[in-house]
């Protein structure tokens, strides 16, 4: 049985560029920090390297571990290089930029720009008891809508969480690892990244995915900066759900509009959840002072959502 795919090397030279050191990687990539030879610049690449799937030869080729893999792995070789021509396209100050992307050594590179900062999850580790209502409000609408761009060019990212959410200077915030990424019109694939607590329960079961499947993580990851940590697995929530809602647990803290968001986006129910990233904005920006007549919540949102699918029966 072969061992785990090893790394490319320190100091090899991957079509004029200069690995300088591997910066992780999960079960279906390694990342390193790599430097451009024509320009000296720094930068991210990803290799699509499925360690269930592939091995790599002496020779630096990945190649699929049997028969039997060999599908799946050609599969995902023509899903990453497909999804990276199309994130290569987007340019938005809160999407990590693609800059090249190539085929080499029988798998896939992915060239992103290289950026300083911190990610939410260190944050959250230093502040245990919770995060200020200041850093979710300066964080996440951004954050949103760069999501919002990456959804109207018909991609969902499907690993959105707190290790995926770089903070820059000013907490300016960058989403990143589009690794999971896939198009909206494409069915729900197996081999995909889960994470547990921010993967929604379709993800789990092949349900129907969309905008909807993003905005329960990011509801997720709002809710580890209140608490310190992830919420329950939805797997565990569908058998029984003893999950309580940030309303329940943080009304003293926070505003009743931001834990609402977070409750709204962490619905079971997918079409209980705001169908897109404007839904989201819309209410966080709603003015809480208005008359309650003019300021419904995310109730408000669901009761329209529902009256527009009446409309298409």
């Amino acid at each position: 049985m072969r061992n785990t795919p090893t790394p490319l090397a320190q100091g090899y030279v991957l079509k004029g560029y200069r690995i300088d050191k591997t910066l992780g990687g999960g079960g279906f990539s390694s990342v390193y920090l790599a430097t451009d030879l024509e320009t000296g610049i720094e930068v991210v690449i990803k290799e699509f390297l499925p360690v269930t799937q592939a091995y790599r030869t002496q020779d630096g080729r990945v190649e699929p571990l049997s028969e039997e893999t060999a599908s799946l792995f050609a599969s995902g070789i023509r899903r990453f290089f497909e999804e990276a021509r199309a994130l290569a396209k987007l340019h938005h100050p809160n999407i990590v930029q693609v800059t090249n992307f190539f085929r080499a050594h029988n798998t896939v590179y992915m060239v992103m720009r290289y950026e300083l900062g911190k990610d939410l999850r260190w944050y959250i580790k230093r502040h245990p008891r919770g995060l200020s209502e200041k850093f979710l409000r300066t964080v996440f609408p951004p954050l949103l809508i760069g999501l919002e761009e990456l959804h109207k060019n018909g991609l969902l990212h499907l690993d959105i969480k707190p290790a995926n959410i770089l903070l820059r200077s000013g907490g300016n915030p960058l989403l990143l690892d589009f690794g999971a990424a896939q198009s909206t019109q494409e069915r729900p694939a197996g081999m995909r990244t889960l994470t547990a607590g921010f993967a929604p329960i379709e993800q789990h079961s092949k349900g129907h995915i969309g905008p909807w499947t993003d905005l329960y993580a990011i509801g997720a990851s709002m809710w580890a900066c209140l608490s310190g940590r992830a919420p329950p697995p939805a797997t565990a929530r569908a058998v029984k759900d003893h999950f309580k809602g940030a309303r329940r647990v943080y009304s003293r803290r926070y505003s009743a509009q931001i834990l609402e968001a977070i409750d709204w986006c962490m619905q079971m129910n997918q079409l209980e959840r705001p169908q897109n990233v404007a839904q989201l904005l819309a209410f966080l920006n709603e003015d809480p002072t208005q008359d309650a007549s003019q300021n419904r919540g995310a109730g408000h949102w669901l009761e329209k959502w529902a009256w527009w699918r009446l409309k298409q029966l």
